[in-house]
C-alpha cells in the first residue's frame, strides 16, 4: 500500500472513532448553497444573499478541530451575496454550453462566447472522490479527503487578478456566481453538482495582448519544443509566474495547471510558448492548524505547504513545478532570480496589496482580511531568499536537452566555472538555445541530451587548470553524434544511448 493512502488509511481511522462511522457519509455536501433554500427564488432574482460555499465543512466541534485543523470552514460557512447566473447575460452576446469536463475535483461546464472564445464554469466547492481508488470509494477514506477541501479557500481566486497583473503573469479573472437549482441549462445528471451552488465563470486560457496564435496543453507544448528549436519556452515569463506561486503559496502547479500560448513575434523567428497560470484553488491553502493536519504538512505530503507569514518549506511549496522549472528554467542565472525577486517586490506595494485582498466577500474579508494581508506583506520581503532557494535547488542537477534536430553543444572548461552553449546548427539560426555557465560550488552535475538528430559535442579547455568539476553525463541519443575533446574531459562521460526514460529530458510531462 503507498504511503499516502497508508495514512490516510490510520488519519480515516481516528476520524472515523470521532465521527463515529466507518463508511462515506451519502449525504456529505450542503444541498444548497442558500441558508434559506426552503424559501422558493422568485423567477426575477438577480442576486442572491446569504449562500454559503460549503457550510458542512463548518459543523466540527473544539475536539475535531484542534486534531485535523480548522483550517478555512469559517470561511466555507460565511454567508455570502453573488448575482445569479444566467448564461443569455452573464457575457456580452450570451454563452453556449458545450462539453462537461473537469479535474480530479472540480465539475466544469465548457462554454463558447460570439466573440468566439472559450469560457468555464465550475464548482466553488470540490468533490475528490475521482482522485481516490474504486477499491476505497465507499470507505471513510473518502469522507477525509472531501474534508480536506476545507483547507483552500473558496474565494482566494479572487485575490489574485490584480496582483498577477502587476507582476505581469497571465491570469483569468473569475467571478462569483449562483447557480438556481432550476436552471435549465443545468438540468442534465451530468451537471447536478451545479444546481444551488455557487460557481465561477472565468475565461479558460488567461487572456493576453495581442492574442496568441494559439493556445495548446503541456503535453501539446512540450512535444513541440522537443521537436524543433523553431518552439521556445520564455523562461523569464516563467520564472516570474513561479515567483508569484511561490509568493501566493500556490504548491498545485504541475503540468496539467498550465497552458502555453504560441506567440510569433516574427514571421521568419522561432515561435515563443509562454506560460499561462490555471487553477488558483490552493492559493491562501491552511493545512497545518491541528495535530494531523500538521503531520500532513511536515512529515507526509511536504509539498500540501500551508500558506503563512513564513515560507515554512519552499522546497516542497515549489516542488510540484520540477518539470517544468527543470526543463524551461536551467539557462537561468542566480542574478536573474534574484532580479525577477527584486522586480516583483516592487510591483506589490501595500496600497494593491490590501485592494487585491479586499475583492474577497466582505464576510470572508472580516475573517481572513487582515492576517491575509500581513502574511503577503511578509513573503514579500522574503521573496529574494525564496528565489536564492529555488535557484539553488535548480542548479545541483542541471538537465539541458536539446531536440530532434542537429544541435551544437559546446562545453568550456574554465578554472572556476563550466560554460554550456547549445545551439542548431541548421544555417541562418543562429540565436543560441541554451549558453550559461556553471559554478562548481553550486552544480554537482550536468546531464546533457542529445535526443535525436546528429548533433556535435565538444569539449574546450580554456587555462593552465581547466576544472573538473561539476560531472557532465552526455546523452547522444538517436542519431550518429560526435563528440571532440580537446582537453578539459576529466569528470566527462559521452555515451551514445538515450538517457534512461525516467530520468529523460524528453520525458512527456503528467498533467
Amino acid at each position: 500500500m503507498p504511503l499516502r493512502l497508508r495514512f490516510y488509511t490510520l488519519l480515516g481511522g481516528v476520524l472515523a472513532g470521532l465521527l463515529g462511522t466507518g463508511c462515506v457519509r451519502r449525504q456529505f455536501f450542503q444541498p444548497d448553497a442558500r441558508l434559506d433554500a426552503t424559501a422558493p427564488l422568485p423567477a426575477s432574482a438577480d442576486s442572491v444573499h446569504g449562500a454559503t460555499a460549503g457550510r458542512q465543512y463548518a459543523r466540527h466541534g473544539g475536539l475535531y478541530n484542534a486534531l485535523v485543523g480548522r483550517h478555512h470552514r469559517p470561511t466555507w460557512a460565511a454567508p455570502v451575496a453573488a448575482p445569479v447566473l444566467r448564461l443569455t447575460s452573464a457575457h456580452p452576446g450570451g454563452l453556449t454550453p458545450g462539453k462537461v469536463g473537469g479535474g480530479f475535483n472540480s465539475t466544469s461546464l465548457n462554454l463558447t462566447g460570439t466573440d468566439g472564445r472559450a469560457y468555464v464554469v465550475r464548482t466553488v466547492d470540490k468533490d475528490p472522490i475521482r482522485a481516490t481508488p474504486e477499491l476505497v470509494r465507499g470507505t471513510f477514506l473518502v469522507n477525509v479527503l472531501r474534508d480536506n477541501i476545507s483547507s483552500t479557500n473558496p474565494y482566494a481566486a479572487l485575490v489574485v487578478p490584480p496582483l498577477a497583473a502587476a507582476t505581469g503573469v497571465p491570469h483569468a479573472s473569475p467571478r462569483l456566481f449562483y447557480v438556481r437549482a432550476d436552471d435549465p441549462s443545468f438540468q442534465t445528471d451530468s451537471l447536478r453538482h451545479f444546481r444551488g451552488q455557487l460557481a465561477y465563470l472565468e475565461e479558460k486560457a488567461a487572456p493576453t495582448t495581442p492574442p496568441p496564435a494559439a493556445v495548446i496543453n503541456s503535453t501539446k507544448a512540450f512535444a513541440a519544443a522537443f521537436a524543433s528549436p523553431e518552439q521556445r519556452f520564455a523562461p523569464t515569463d516563467l520564472l516570474r509566474a513561479r515567483l508569484l506561486d511561490g509568493w501566493l503559496g500556490d504548491w498545485d502547479r504541475h503540468p496539467g495547471q498550465w497552458s502555453w500560448a504560441v506567440v510569433r513575434p516574427t514571421e521568419a523567428g522561432p515561435a515563443t510558448l509562454a506560460p499561462l497560470p490555471k487553477d488558483r484553488d490552493m492559493v491562501l491553502y491552511r493545512l497545518d492548524d491541528g495535530v494531523l493536519g500538521w503531520l500532513i504538512g511536515h512529515v507526509f505530503l511536504r509539498h500540501w505547504a500551508t500558506f503563512a507569514p513564513q515560507f515554512k518549506n519552499p522546497a516542497g511549496l515549489m516542488s510540484s513545478g520540477h518539470y517544468l522549472d527543470q526543463r524551461i528554467l536551467n539557462g537561468l542565472s542566480r542574478a536573474q532570480f534574484q532580479a525577477a525577486a527584486v522586480a516583483m517586490q516592487q510591483r506589490l506595494p501595500d496600497t494593491l496589496i490590501a485592494r487585491a485582498v479586499r475583492r474577497l466577500p466582505a464576510s470572508a474579508f472580516a475573517l481572513e482580511g487582515a492576517r491575509t494581508i500581513a502574511a503577503l506583506q511578509a513573503r514579500r520581503a522574503a521573496l529574494p531568499a525564496l528565489a536564492d532557494g529555488f535557484y539553488l535547488g535548480l542548479a545541483k542537477r542541471p538537465r539541458i536537452g536539446g531536440t530532434a534536430r542537429a544541435e551544437r553543444f559546446t562545453i568550456r572548461r574554465y578554472a572556476d566555472s563550466t560554460v554550456v552553449i547549445v545551439e542548431p546548427l541548421a544555417t541562418g539560426t543562429t540565436a543560441p538555445l541554451l549558453r550559461r555557465a556553471f559554478l562548481p560550488a553550486e552544480t554537482r552535475l550536468i546531464q546533457l541530451e542529445g535526443l535525436a538528430g546528429d548533433d556535435v559535442f565538444t569539449v574546450e579547455a580554456h587555462g593552465a587548470k581547466p576544472a573538473s568539476k561539476p560531472a557532465i553525463r552526455i546523452y547522444g541519443g538517436a542519431g550518429h553524434d560526435e563528440f571532440r575533446a580537446a582537453g578539459g574531459s576529466r569528470g566527462i562521460r559521452f555515451t551514445q544511448e538515450s538517457a534512461p526514460a525516467k530520468r529523460a529530458y524528453d520525458k512527456p510531462p503528467e498533467e
